[in-house]
């Protein structure tokens, strides 16, 4: 009897030795990377931040005026108008009200030196000791912006690393491998495709809530595929985060009615009704089923009818940005697109709130046309988001399917 029970213990020893080793060379690696984005935080704010000296007046020049980035109307508060000369370039923001007076094609461009060799254009003589060191970190902000980005892109990997540590023994190695893997290609893209800043925002902002959206997004449909319940908690953080991107941006205005109006209320209420359907064998499953064929067909034709009708509607407000450079046949085409998403959304939020497995093809085709979109809007690093969808939904339809099919459940209605 000793002699089994010191075997048993061997083996026991044995089987948790590679687990203990995989969780400190994990919690090493999140030490790692949580001191390096502290290190690349403190470079950057103390390179913006260190005291540029005094600055020289070099001289003026004549700017021309870039026509073609301008398309503002009586709705825009800022409008920032684009001077160049070679290859330097100076950005005036006017009112509305002073945008409509300008006339000149032409301005004349002040230009003052530091030491570092930072040179800073101003549309007036003599600018004041705060307007130019504002103008100086913003510049060097914008200069430093991979180091910031690769400080974001850090944090959010290090969170992503964290959740995979907590909660080691809820997910499978395929799911940790995948998610980890998403969220380091998030990681790279956000140092390799920098965010130009838009409406008045920091490019390095717009790519912190990028890289948010991305982690909340990847970790909510994770969830779903495991048919745990706790998806719709994490996706009322992705759907404020996408809110805050529809609203920095100033587009998508389709998307965003139906993110206030329709998923904020709808997570809350699946949440409950996911909650009432629990797995008889494992509690932290939900039990899940498949669309009849005449309830596909009724889908399919609302979606086409709200694509048309809302993306006509848009199409007609006088809402511009700044994001897609004042191409406004640009905007009409992601207008309508963006209708048929949203459409699409419906439809998932529904299907997820019903259980039903045909929320994965909606994921398939509201990857799609947000992958559409992202590549119209220059967004490379939410494509490695659709990636992510497109990989999980995918793993997702497998393992909804299989449970259906073992559990046979008697298709009743939609209840």
């Amino acid at each position: 009897m000793p002699t089994r029970q010191m075997n048993m213990s061997t083996l026991l020893k044995t089987y948790m030795e590679p687990n203990r080793k995989l969780r400190i060379i994990e919690q090493v690696l999140l030490v790692m990377l949580l001191g390096v984005s502290v290190a690349a935080y403190g470079y950057g704010f103390s390179r913006v931040h260190t005291s540029p000296g005094v600055a020289s007046y070099v001289g003026s020049l004549e700017m021309e005026r870039v026509f073609e980035e301008e398309d503002y109307d009586e709705d825009s508060t800022v409008c920032d108008v684009i001077y160049e000369a070679d290859d330097q370039q100076m950005i005036v923001s006017y009112s509305y009200e002073d945008y409509e007076e300008l006339e000149d094609s032409t301005i004349t461009a002040y230009e003052y030196a530091f030491a570092d060799g930072t040179s800073l254009f101003f549309d007036h003589p003599d600018p004041s000791a705060d307007e130019i060191i504002d103008t100086y970190q913003q510049v060097r902000a914008n200069d430093l912006m991979p180091v910031f980005n690769l400080a974001n892109a850090l944090v959010i990997l290090a969170l992503s690393l964290g959740i995979v540590l907590l909660f080691s023994g809820f997910f499978t190695l395929y799911e940790k491998s995948w998610f980890l893997s998403i969220m380091v290609l998030a990681t790279i893209f956000a140092v390799l495709f920098p965010e130009e800043s838009a409406n008045g925002v920091n490019g390095i902002i717009i790519m912190l809530l990028y890289l948010l959206d991305t982690f909340l997004n990847i970790l909510c449909e994770l969830l779903i595929s495991k048919q745990s319940r706790y998806n719709f908690l994490v996706s009322v953080a992705v759907e404020i985060t996408e809110i805050a991107i529809c609203l920095v941006l100033m587009y998508r205005f389709a998307t965003m009615a139906v993110t206030l109006f329709f998923w904020l209320p709808i997570d809350i209420i699946s949440y409950i009704n996911w909650s009432r359907h629990k797995d008889d064998e494992e509690d932290e499953l939900t039990v899940v089923r498949r669309l009849k064929g005449y309830q596909e067909v009724l889908v399919i034709a609302g979606i086409a009818i709200w694509t048309v009708v809302v993306g006509y509607l848009l199409s007609g407000l006088n809402i511009t940005t700044d994001f897609f450079g004042g191409n406004r046949s640009l905007e009409v085409a992601i207008n309508y697109i963006d209708a048929c998403a949203s459409a699409v959304g419906i439809a998932n939020g529904l299907f997820i709130f019903f259980r039903l497995r045909e929320q994965w093809i909606a994921w398939y085709i509201c990857a799609f046309l947000e992958a559409v979109i992202n590549i119209l809007a220059g967004q490379y690093v939410l494509l490695v988001l659709k990636l992510g969808y497109f990989t999980n939904t995918t793993y997702g339809y497998i393992k909804w399917s299989r449970y259906i099919k073992e559990h046979k459940e008697v298709q009743s209605g939609l209840l």
